[in-house]
């Protein structure tokens, strides 16, 4: 057997200790597993959290230095497993063509895990717009919870990037079409459902966030949740599958549970709390991830995912590239290949940024340097240097050439420096701060801002939102992933720069308030040229997924 050949989904099950009977097959390459293979008695291994210095368009390759150390780790005879996101189809028909790794360092199969995968975007996009079909036909009959039209905040979602959704109006065409009112579409990632069932911890604390979801408010500015509306019973019949992780495997053969798939820059970017526990469960190693950089994924990695979960990292590797520092330094993206060790040097502050804000949740940091064959060697000692500064251990990763072989490096140094006895988790504010205290921390720690802003609207309701009890939530934060300000295209480490809230929603079922920074959308438009005009079925096969 070829040492990158499938192996039978049962066989990579059975290498976990998952017994047969918690085993669903979703054919020879991939599986469900029953919630109640969690509780197997074992005592939970190490969970190691991936995150990255701010992305740029030329790659930091965060999955693909996950499944690299996951496959380092099994390299040098570790138990280890993955718990990743699902890739969303909006980025793979827009800019990414994909999200499964890369090289040898990929989860598999590729194709179904990037395209519909096992139906679980499916299922949650049919949950959440069965509630605002719902909603308005409860409208439309009568209106007996007295719903203002003009207050509801529930929207429709789909998984693509469609822009001309983003705003639209419904219930046109007359008395049988509905009551007429203002909507529109955000992409599935950012569905309050999706992040109810990555926050869930089982069937039944599911079914108590449906519940608790706000729809809006009455004519007298009364609260209104999908339990009032007697849509869960149905909503928890479309995600009865849903609920339960995936499994499926490496190119290596290391076990991966991918379940979930919010985006970080307006989500809260973590894959399933169910899905890392299932995973921690099973291996003395568990890898996970929190999308795009620290500043936004890995901050409600802690901020919300651990503080709900009670989930507690070993350590937090953070993944950069000398050729993403070059860019953070003002090198045009078509000059990347030429060594230029001073634009490293001008773009490592966003590194220095990043690894600060990790140290402000007082967890080990382990900076992974994702290789590519273009780095010069002194380009690379320009980053040892900075970590070296900052004092933090620095290896190399190069598990997208080498796989396993490729993540020893990045393994050994992660063991040797991940906490054996876990400090107690440091949120960085308590839930009682107040809403502008809460937005100022997580604003001048993790972004470097100077001060927040507050646009009158935003700031009427964030106190409303307090005055129907939604003033202890933790924060979620909705801003651009490009940049550690609320400007997309503001590069590098900017200093003494001020962020503004325009924008203030609740998802009360999911747990967190949510102010959006700037100019951030949550259904995002695809580009000039995108990734689906590149992709064909030719002979059977999948072609222009990269």
């Amino acid at each position: 057997m070829s040492e990158h050949q499938l192996r039978p989904i049962t066989e990579i099950a059975s290498k976990l200790g998952v017994a047969p009977e918690h085993v669903i097959p979703y054919g020879n390459d991939k599986a469900k597993i029953h919630l109640a293979a969690r509780d197997n008695g074992r005592k939970p291994g190490r969970l190691i959290l991936v995150s990255a210095i701010t992305p740029t368009d030329a790659g930091e390759g965060k999955t693909t230095t996950s499944i690299g150390l996951a496959q380092g780790l099994a390299k040098v005879g570790e138990s280890v497993a993955l718990a990743l996101r699902e890739p969303s189809l909006g980025p793979t028909f827009g800019m990414k063509g994909g999200a499964v790794g890369g090289g040898l360092s990929k989860v598999a199969p590729a194709e179904d895990i990037n395209m519909h995968f096992t139906g679980d975007f499916h299922a949650i996009t049919s949950a959440n717009n069965l509630l605002a079909a719902m909603l308005d036909n409860h409208m439309h009959q009568g209106n007996a919870l007295n719903l203002d039209p003009r207050r509801i905040q529930w929207r429709r979602v789909v998984d693509l990037n469609d822009r001309a959704l983003r705003q639209i109006n419904v219930g046109l065409g007359g008395l049988t079409e509905g009551v007429p009112r203002e909507t529109g579409f955000d992409i599935t990632p950012a569905s309050e459902v999706m992040a109810i069932l990555c926050l869930a911890e089982d069937e039944e604390d599911l079914r108590a966030r449906l519940e608790r979801i706000l729809i809006g408010q009455t004519w007298n500015r009364e609260v209104v949740t999908a339990g009032q509306l007697k849509t869960v019973g149905a909503m928890m019949v479309l995600l009865k599958d849903a609920i339960k992780p995936n499994l499926v495997q490496s190119l290596e053969g290391v076990p991966a549970f991918v379940h979930g798939g919010p985006f970080a820059n307006i989500a809260h970017g973590c894959n399933s709390v169910i899905a890392t526990k299932m995973a921690m469960a099973h291996a003395d190693w568990t890898i996970t991830e929190a999308g795009f950089g620290f500043d936004l994924g890995g901050e409600k990695f802690f901020d919300i995912k651990c503080r709900m979960s009670g989930l507690n990292p070993a350590a937090v590797v953070l993944v950069a590239t000398v050729r993403a520092l070059k860019r953070h330094g003002g090198v045009a993206k078509g000059e990347l290949t030429v060594p230029n060790p001073e634009a490293v040097e001008r773009g490592v502050g966003n590194l220095e940024k990043h690894v600060e804000s990790i140290q402000a949740f007082h967890k080990p940091c382990i900076v992974g340097i994702n290789r590519f064959t273009q780095d010069s060697d002194e380009e690379l000692a320009v980053v040892r240097r900075a970590c070296e500064k900052l004092g933090v251990p620095v290896a190399l990763n190069d598990g997208f050439n080498r796989g396993g072989e490729g993540g020893v490096e990045l393994a050994e140094t992660v063991m040797a420096h991940a906490e054996k006895e876990l400090s107690p988790l440091s949120p960085l504010y308590e839930l009682n701060d107040g809403v502008r205290a809460k937005m100022e921390k997580v604003a001048r720690t993790c972004y470097g801002a100077a001060a927040v802003h507050w646009e009158p609207a935003a700031e009427r309701l964030a106190k409303r939102f307090v005055e129907l009890g939604y003033g202890n939530l933790p924060l979620c934060v909705a801003k651009t992933p490009t940049s550690l300000t609320d400007h997309a295209s503001i590069a590098g480490r900017p200093e003494g720069f001020d962020i503004t809230v325009r924008q203030v929603l609740v998802s009360a079922g999911a747990g967190f308030m949510i102010p959006l920074l700037g100019a951030i959308m949550r259904m995002p438009g695809l580009p000039r040229s995108p990734q689906a005009e590149r992709m064909d079925l030719v002979g059977g096969k999948v072609v222009g997924m990269t």
